[in-house]
């Protein structure tokens, strides 16, 4: 297998002659150094230039020297680990230099010298995390083209980063982009059966078993929602379970992760409008980042226990779709009215978040954890960035939002506000699977308490998208909503 960027950067001495192409030159100042920045500007900035970047109070610094271009990246010490919806000094460091990449190919620099001077461990984990997910071209992969990437040597003398510094954060990128891909996919090409297929195929460690329930397990198992969303479609819904016990026994029960894996989502009967289609191909994300969860928990030998359920289907129009008005069953027992075909990625996490929570004696979950691209209200009420969060346990939801904050995948808590869950009521069943009105976002999150059986729980109300180009996902498309957030989440459990 081909190494990966980071895994190709080169540890060197000072270079001492010059070259004829153009060198790119990243200093990443971990701490206020004015003087430095001085002899910087002084020694490589143009004559014309110096005066003005010198009176520069930004973040980064940019000038084009005689030999190339130059990024001096000096954090001002505003970055947060705390509360705050502001950056901590690992998501500083991700996104600032996960930027230069798009820069590089910009100015045609063929050979980049990184130089940190005093950066922490977490600066350190971040910049090269950044660095590793802007490498990533879905294009290029599925084109099977090798994407064209600068060299990078790192000066020796002023870097003294670890090498496990190195394998983190690898760990964290190539999860991030594993999610990225299943997101970009086109829905022709992950489908249920297929994205089933596509995980059972990658190497594991013998610690994690993969279980994959098809459409007769899921009659058997009861699992009307899931089948219910999934009855219109050419692709027939299935159910993923990944299980991973680490190779230690221990007496900690696991933690659940569930994922919404809608692969495609027309919105059924109650189809949506054809702008509000075109990308419900990340319908999925939710799924995607649970996946991506389970590979890197298996890869980096965690040592606590953990399951992950993908809960896929496509939502298709056809003569078998369900209906507005239809009642479904769902495994639990409870008679679900269908009032609206597109509120169905509740549905399938129902049955799925069911299957979880009655697993049997060690292997009945602590807690339980869902992520899904669930409601557009959320994206309404916090933008594209920030994910909703909707928990019945104080202690789980502040460790999730601390979590959130240090990795730089944000969430903000959402209330559940016990007074809407009357809406859901139904004349026909026991519940509705949506209700009319605002609060879209609550009451998806109160449908679901519905299947938690008192279990400490949490919702993630994600995106899984990036409208605009920013920092490490110069391209846009796919982020990998959640996947830093859940590993730095489980990372600070494991102590």
């Amino acid at each position: 297998m081909a190494k990966k960027w980071i895994e190709s950067f080169t540890f060197t001495q000072t270079k001492t002659k010059a070259i004829s192409r153009a060198t790119g030159h990243v200093y990443f100042l971990g701490q206020p150094d004015a003087h430095f920045v001085d002899e910087l500007i002084q020694s490589k900035a143009p004559a014309w230039q110096k005066e003005l970047l010198r009176k520069q109070e930004r973040e980064l610094i940019y000038f084009v020297s005689a030999d190339g271009p130059v990024w001096i990246f000096k954090p001002n010490g505003s970055q947060s680990n705390g509360q705050a919806l502001s950056d901590s000094e690992y998501s500083w460091s991700r996104d600032s230099l996960g930027s230069v990449l798009a820069q590089l190919k910009a100015h045609q620099v063929s050979e980049v010298w990184m130089h940190f001077r005093g950066t922490s461990e977490s600066q350190d984990l971040g910049a090269l995390v950044g660095m590793q997910i802007s490498s990533y071209s879905y294009k290029d992969q599925m084109m099977g083209r090798e994407t064209t990437l600068p060299k990078v040597y790192f000066e020796k003398t002023l870097v003294p980063l670890q090498k496990n510094i190195f394998k983190r954060a690898l760990g964290i990128a190539e999860s991030v982009n594993l999610a990225r891909y299943l997101v970009n996919a086109p829905p022709n090409e992950i489908y249920p059966e297929s994205f089933a297929a596509f995980f059972k195929k990658l190497k594991w460690s013998k610690n994690s078993k993969i279980e994959i329930w098809n459409q007769a397990r899921l009659k058997k198992e009861k699992m009307g929602l899931l089948l219910g969303v999934g009855q219109g479609a050419e692709n027939a819904p299935c159910l993923v379970h990944i299980k991973y016990r680490p190779s230690k026994k221990t007496k900690q029960k696991p933690v659940a992760f569930v994922g919404k894996g809608i692969t495609f989502d027309t919105g059924g009967l109650d189809i949506k409008p054809s702008a509000g289609m075109r990308l419900m191909k990340k319908d999925m994300g939710g799924a995607a980042a649970v996946a991506a969860l389970a590979k890197w928990v298996d890869e980096s030998a965690y040592p606590k226990p953990c399951d992950f359920y993908l809960a896929l289907a496509e939502n298709s129009v056809d003569g078998k779709s369900m209906r507005p008005g239809d009642v479904l069953t769902a495994r639990n027992g409870l008679r679900i009215e269908i009032d609206n075909t597109d509120a169905e990625g509740r549905l399938v996490l129902a049955d799925a978040i069911d299957v979880a929570l009655t697993q049997k004696a060690a292997d009945q979950p602590e807690l339980l954890i869902n992520v899904a691209t669930l409601t557009g209200a959320i994206k309404v009420a916090l933008g594209a960035d920030v994910a909703g969060l909707f928990s019945n346990q104080d202690e789980l939801a502040e460790d999730l939002q601390a979590a959130a904050h240090l990795a730089g995948d944000w969430v903000w808590r959402m209330p559940l506000v016990e007074k809407y869950a009357s809406s859901l009521s139904s004349n026909f069943a026991d519940c509705k699977n949506s209700s009319e009105g605002f609060g879209g976002a609550i009451t998806a999150a109160l449908f679901l308490q519905k299947f938690v059986r008192g279990c400490p729980w949490a919702h993630l109300d994600i995106y899984a998208w990036t409208d605009k180009g920013q920092g490490p996902l110069s391209a846009g498309m796919a982020n990998g909503q959640a996947v830093q957030l859940l590993i730095q989440y489980l990372s600070a459990r494991a102590v």
